[in-house]
């Protein structure tokens, strides 16, 4: 099904949740801190990476962020603080997902097939892309989307997109010009069971801009009406 990469240095857990992913056929890579487990998610992209916040030699907000520098492989993180300020953190370099331990092994399972099913996983195998099919690119002035490739471009220039980031630029551009909410945007990147404030659509949109300020310092097709919502604004 998917190459899933697990790090976290409890190995209670570690045997837990590979337990419960291999027997939905996933094949599961387990490292025991935060140097190993980013030179394994260097050495050989995972579809999916697992990742314990508080790590020995390197912890999981660093290793997020460097797997952020180079690459958007979607990232669960997990936790064992009850602390709003890591999940804040996490989401801000970048992380698809949180889960609050301890937990079911059931909500991870629904966690993991959420976050493939978004990345364009099939959890029966392969990507839910067709090569067959015609192209599902969305063109809006400067910005091109193309879902089933997960590629992104402004003026001919890839940007790199989490899985988040993406489906929420796409839910925008879709409507160039209209209002969405951030229960819209929440409705449009996340599945039923995956709560998320304001805050983290928020973080989202900084983000996005960001990267695209890095290929055009003067990027502005994302508007903010504050109190209401954000808009593509098509140019």
């Amino acid at each position: 099904m998917a190459k899933i990469t697990l790090v976290d240095d409890d190995e209670n857990i570690v045997a837990s949740i590979s337990l419960a992913l291999e027997s939905h056929g996933h094949a599961v890579k387990a490292y025991f801190d935060g140097v190993s487990g980013l030179a394994a998610i260097e050495a050989d992209p995972p579809d999916l990476v697992i990742l314990d916040v508080k790590m020995p030699r390197l912890d999981g907000m660093e290793v997020l962020r460097r797997v952020r520098s180079g690459t958007e492989i979607p990232v669960i993180m997990l936790t064992s603080k009850d602390d709003e300020i890591d999940e804040i953190l996490g989401f801000n370099l970048g992380a698809d997902d949180y889960i609050h331990k301890p937990f079911s092994q059931r909500l991870l399972l629904e966690r993991v097939k959420a976050v493939l099913r978004r990345a364009g996983i099939d959890t029966a195998g392969g990507t839910t892309a067709d090569p067959s099919a015609a192209s599902n690119a969305i063109k809006r002035g400067r910005l091109t989307l193309d879902p089933d490739r997960h590629d992104c471009l402004w003026d001919n220039k890839p940007v790199r997109l989490t899985v988040t980031e993406f489906l929420l630029l796409q839910s925008l551009a879709a409507r160039p010009g209209f209002v969405k909410s951030r229960d819209n945007l929440m409705d449009a990147a996340y599945d039923d069971q995956v709560y998320v404030d304001d805050r983290t659509i928020d973080s989202h949109i900084k983000r996005r801009r960001k990267k695209f300020r890095q290929v055009d310092k003067v990027f502005d097709a994302i508007e903010t009406l504050y109190g209401v919502g954000y808009r593509y604004r098509e140019s």
